[in-house]
């Protein structure tokens, strides 16, 4: 039997988002305090825990609660606590990604792939909540949204959030086409402006921007924890034509544009420190739509990757880095220096 989001559950999520400013840690205690004991105890880690730094977006069994395990006031919990920490079109993505484990299962034709903990491989309910630290205390503390093809990973501190990296988002399919869905392409302006953009580049510009004829298979970053020693190629912002930087600040802006709004703002106001003339963008495979395609964006404090070979190129993984921050290590250590200590 096909799995069906509950009516109730649907209901939610059409919830209208409050895109004023959020007290995240007032979300996550609420969420926390909505829960059993046995699913708090499964949801709650300490900081330092490994796990936090486990990204994984395969579909395999995770630790922390998942929507299945909620009631409809656990659930509404967690989801204003996701709501809280993106814009409206970041968890508009979100929900939409979720959504297409429905479609896999109708093109894989599988009701038994079942997964350890006895739930289908493919479910949209299969979506995993923990927090790490105590949001309640004041100090330093963040959380982990994942399953399929999403891994949001946030730190708090001071009352909002520091570090949204790394956050990856994936679609497979990237553009569904098959009978009884509307045609649709979740990812569909990251994949028209990136063409856009190394299409309008001449000879001499994308000789520098093309590294490669052969994409990778994969994103290059992977899953490590730290990004270390990643070789900056491609053609340099500078180098651009003015319709071109237009261009390219709008590919950057969709990426920045999933962010809770301060947060956003305060990254946008980091890469912009660092010097937006040390952006390059790279470029791997083909040029053309719908085939083996790969590119880059990289700088001081920013790598942005988009891979989409997989499945015919019609499965695209994309993801946001920031080579100094991931996982707040950057602005903990801060604050720790400031006189706080670890807990």
């Amino acid at each position: 039997m096909k799995t069906r989001l509950p009516i109730a559950f649907i209901a939610i999520f059409l919830i209208t988002i409050n895109l004023s400013a959020q007290n995240l840690s007032e979300k996550a205690t609420t969420f926390l305090e909505s829960l059993s004991d046995d699913l708090r105890s499964k949801a709650s880690f300490s900081l330092d825990d490994e796990e936090r730094y486990n990204m994984k977006y395969v579909p395999i069994s995770r630790k922390g609660p998942r929507f299945h395990d909620f009631n409809e006031t656990q659930k509404a919990a967690a989801i204003d606590l996701l709501k809280s920490s993106l814009s409206e079109e970041g968890y508009r993505k979100s929900k939409d990604i979720m959504s297409l484990e429905k479609v896999l299962r109708i093109i894989e034709d599988d009701d038994n792939d079942i997964m350890p903990d006895g739930r289908p491989r493919r479910d949209p309910l299969n979506y995993h909540f923990l927090i790490f630290g105590d949001p309640a205390s004041g100090t330093p503390w963040g959380w982990k949204f994942e399953g399929h093809h999403l891994s949001l990973n946030f730190t708090s501190t001071d009352g909002k959030i520091t570090s949204a990296t790394p956050i990856f988002f994936g679609t497979n399919p990237g553009l569904i086409k098959i009978t009884g869905h509307k045609e649709k392409e979740v990812l569909k302006k990251e994949t028209a402006l990136s063409f856009k953009l190394v299409n309008s580049l001449s000879s001499a510009q994308l000789k520098k921007a093309k590294f490669a004829d052969i994409a990778p298979e994969e994103i290059i970053t992977t899953t490590i924890r730290k990004v270390e020693n990643f070789e900056q190629k491609g053609i340099f912002y500078n180098d651009f034509t003015a319709d071109q930087k237009d261009t390219f600040n709008e590919l950057l802006d969709l990426y920045m544009n999933n962010y809770e709004k301060n947060f956003s703002e305060e990254y946008r106001a980091k890469i912009k420190k660092a010097g937006i003339e040390n952006l390059s963008f790279s470029w791997a495979g083909s040029l053309e739509p719908g085939t083996p395609n790969y590119w880059c964006i990289q700088g001081p404090v920013l790598i942005i990757e988009y891979d989409n070979t997989q499945t015919d190129s019609n499965h695209v993984h994309t993801v946001v880095r920031d080579p100094t921050n991931d996982y707040g290590e950057d602005t903990l250590k801060k604050h720790y220096e400031k006189g706080h200590h670890k807990k």
